[in-house]
């Protein structure tokens, strides 16, 4: 993908804030990552190793969120890594 210059950027979107079409994303996602006849379309890159990469950064990306959060305050005290959560 870094050859062919594409970007792809993963964030947390808070459900229910009114954004059209995130019912219809939610659902499409869930029914993608559930399903197990679908062909893998990469031959490169075990499929386990790109889950394992994104787990990875989508706890850092969701780390520095919370750290820099002003809000859940109280929450922090008891739940300050989120990956020990």
């Amino acid at each position: 993908m870094k050859k062919m210059h594409w970007h792809i950027q993963f964030c947390w979107v808070k459900d229910n804030v009114g954004i059209q079409g995130n019912e219809t994303t939610d659902t499409l996602a869930k029914e993608a990552a559930t399903r197990t006849d679908t062909p893998e379309s990469y031959d490169k890159v075990p499929k386990s190793d790109v889950k394992s990469e994104l787990k990875v950064l989508s706890v850092k990306n969701w780390q520095r969120e919370w750290d820099q959060s002003p809000k859940g305050q109280i929450n922090k005290q008891y739940f300050p890594d989120i990956a020990a959560s």
